[in-house]
């Protein structure tokens, strides 16, 4: 297999990952804005993590921060599978930014709020996930 369709799957793997947290994150965001109770399998840890402080910005629900998050990866990771160079190199810093963003909303779960979000999780381990495969890319300067 060569460098370059190594490069190309690994990628469109990335693009996949990042429609899951697409979708867990669109979910998040349209309970936070309706109000709607989520199924969490009756664990009260789920309603304190998504109901406290912590899981808006300024108002703004953190969930849709993570879907815009999401989207831009799956559009960048797509544009970089067909060869953009330009969206390989504006990948990086948003996959940074979310895993940065990741190990902060873990530290709040696990330290300051005692309670974890199974939704959340889901979303450490995709962004965990997407900062390993953006790792795993070969550079442009191997043959």
């Amino acid at each position: 297999m060569t460098v370059s369709r190594f490069r190309t799957i690994l990628y469109l793997v990335a693009a996949i990952v990042a429609l899951a947290g697409l979708a867990d994150a669109t979910y998040l965001s349209v309970q936070a804005f309706t109000g709607e109770t989520l199924s969490c399998g009756g664990s009260p840890d789920c309603f304190r993590v998504l109901g406290s402080s912590y899981s808006k910005v300024g108002g703004i629900p953190v969930a849709l921060v993570g879907a815009l998050a999401y989207f831009s990866v799956f559009s960048l990771a797509t544009f970089a599978a067909f060869g953009y160079a330009r969206a390989r190199i504006l990948l990086i810093p948003i996959i940074v930014a979310m895993f940065l963003a990741t190990l902060w909303f873990l530290y709040v779960q696990a330290f300051v709020l005692h309670a974890y979000c199974r939704y959340c999780l889901f979303s450490a381990a995709l962004t965990f996930l997407l900062a390993g495969l953006v790792i795993a890319v070969p550079s442009s300067q191997e043959r």
